[in-house]
């Protein structure tokens, strides 16, 4: 299944995609948060939709439909550094030996399309295509071989970051990486019956309709079994919670000269099966 959520910031009502055409799920009686995962909801909407189908109204897929967060109000958004080997290198780090881990906020996740704004005093706003997934079940030191049965599906992520604030400002990743609207995540949250290989999946990234990142999830160090294992060795992993994987190469700050985001830039990136996203840049 291909999850969505639609309407205005703050009140989104749940939807499907099933067969091309975007449906109000909203009779349903649910959104797609923490609650909905924990009850087994992605089985019991599965068979609601098979006997309502044919009731199920239309969403316009137009401009005027806001598309918002594929996930209600996650408890954490949780983040890998460093994990795609041609990154780690372009950002003259060595290769980890063990998975880097910081957070984004809460506040900085936004829909797929919504505008991503510009910190006060920010130079160096950077993109970041990635790879994230959602889990589906409470996690707490789950073994490697088992951690796929805790994961409910997958979704676009841009991590977006402010490379002064990150690396330069002194502390954790963390200042630079949660400000607002840093976290656009969707469109769609998609069910893992729907991906046949993760490890296989071309990711892409355009700014102004220039190519920046272009490749492909097989270059990730620390594959999601094992990134599911070692966290919950750390933390109690929630339903609805989101875990990003890492970027590829390509980010501006690693170009020489750097190059970094500018107000009236659009961002444009996707990864195979999962959708696209659509962002331009403002600045405040």
């Amino acid at each position: 299944m291909k999850l969505f959520r639609f309407g205005a910031p703050g009140k989104e009502k749940p939807g499907i995609l099933i067969n091309d055409k975007w449906l109000d799920a909203s009779g349903f009686g649910e959104d797609y948060g923490e609650t909905f995962l924990e009850t087994d909801g992605l089985s019991r909407l599965q068979n609601w939709v098979k006997d309502n189908l044919n009731v199920l109204p239309q969403v316009s897929a137009g401009a005027g439909t806001r598309i918002g967060p594929c996930v209600q109000r996650p408890s954490k958004l949780i983040c890998i550094g460093l994990n795609y080997t041609k990154h780690a290198f372009e950002s003259k780090m060595p290769l980890p030996a063990e998975p880097i881990i910081f957070f984004k906020s809460t506040t900085a996740i936004t829909g797929p399309n919504d505008g991503v704004l510009i910190p006060r005093n920010s130079k160096k706003t950077d993109w970041e295509v990635e790879l994230a997934f959602v889990m589906g079940r409470k996690a707490t030191y789950v073994e490697e071989k088992d951690a796929m049965e805790y994961v409910a599906g997958y979704c676009l992520h841009n991590d977006y970051s402010e490379r002064e604030f990150q690396l330069e400002r002194n502390g954790q990743w963390t200042k630079g990486k949660g400000c607002d609207t840093f976290a656009p995540l969707g469109p769609y949250l998609v069910t893992k019956d729907e991906i046949a290989d993760f490890n296989n999946l071309h990711m892409w990234l355009k700014v102004n309709g220039k190519m920046m990142q272009d490749n492909n999830t097989d270059d990730m160090i620390f594959e999601i079994p094992f990134l599911v294992s070692y966290i919950s060795r750390f933390m109690t992993l929630l339903p609805g919670d989101v875990i990003s994987t890492g970027t590829p190469s390509g980010v501006g700050h690693g170009f020489t000269p750097p190059v970094y985001l500018q107000p009236g830039d659009v961002v444009e990136l996707g990864i195979e099966g999962l959708g696209e996203q659509r962002q331009e840049v403002r600045g405040q």
